[in-house]
């Protein structure tokens, strides 16, 4: 059994997905306030359902029973509760659920974090490198993902990056670059994860096929639209600013996320693509996606 935490996630949900389709058993955690939608997209898939939260290590030690594999995308970064915070959620969380698929005897523990040239001492790198040291000590084979910029993210609207509209926001010069990466690779990876040698015991950082600056992908796409966009600089200089002044947890990584994004940060990815079967989705291949389903 593969156990997926964070599936109803954007990168979690694709993971089951990817899952089902190889015909492998999957149990993915729920919780009383996920999507009704997002749940009933899981059922469909044949993904067994099982109740839980990070903060309660008795329900994880019930959804780790009879599991080979735990794969944990969870965050509260996109899905925030109320009582949610990086603190209890991305830190103590995770470790509890580090804690009760060792207990319960997992063979496989793959982690979601992210590239080790993001972030320094904000709570949510903390948090990541905390859990990765963990997971590494925890005596499972593990296999630690570290996906650079997420495209569906930080080329959305969500994050300034208004395709719809011709417009954007970018951090930093806009010169910086950085290796973009489809959410439906970091999944395909992590799957691929539990049957390859060159995942046990490894750490991955992964990035997309090109780095390419936010001005080179402005430049891709307005050719696509045949549309110029509006674009918006926000400097280093006011990102350290934002970093500063932040007041919680959830802006403070937020801030440090722009930060870095700001500096650029640049993946190679051919020795990785020989021990690996894929084609890495482009910022191109995005863009068309995305602009013609407007």
């Amino acid at each position: 059994m593969n156990l997926v935490v964070g599936a109803t996630g954007f990168l979690g949900s694709e993971i089951c997905r990817r899952l089902k389709a190889r015909q492998l058993p999957v149990r993915g955690i729920i919780r009383p306030t996920s999507s009704p939608n997002t749940i009933a997209n899981l059922k469909s898939l044949g993904v067994e359902l099982v109740s839980g939260d990070l903060r309660d290590k008795e329900s994880l030690e019930q959804a780790c029973r009879g599991v080979n594999t735990v794969i944990s995308t969870a965050t509260t970064t996109r899905s925030r509760q109320p009582s949610d915070s990086i603190e209890t959620t991305d830190l103590q969380g995770q470790l509890n659920l580090v804690e009760a698929a060792r207990s319960a005897g997992v063979k496989h523990f793959i982690y979601i974090s992210y590239s080790g040239g993001i972030g320094f001492d904000d709570p949510l790198t903390v948090a990541k490198r905390t859990v990765e040291t963990n997971v590494r000590s925890s005596g499972m084979t593990y296999t630690i993902l570290r996906p650079s910029y997420f495209m569906e993210v930080w080329l959305s609207p969500a994050l300034g990056f208004d395709f719809p509209n011709a417009k954007a926001t970018l951090y930093g010069a806009g010169t910086q670059k950085i290796s973009w990466i489809s959410l439906g690779d970091v999944a395909e990876l992590a799957v691929q994860s539990l049957e390859n040698s060159a995942a046990t015991d490894a750490v991955l950082e992964l990035g997309g096929p090109d780095a390419l600056s936010p001005l080179e992908v402005i430049n891709i796409f307005e050719k696509i639209s045949k549309r110029s966009y509006d674009v918006e600089l926000i400097s280093v200089e006011e990102l350290e600013a934002e970093l500063a002044s932040a007041k919680n947890s959830l802006t403070k990584a937020f801030a440090a996320l722009k930060l870095f994004y700001g500096k650029g940060n640049i993946i190679p990815m051919d020795k990785t693509l020989e021990k690996f079967s894929l084609s890495l989705i482009s910022v191109r291949d995005y863009a068309n996606r995305v602009l013609l389903r407007m």
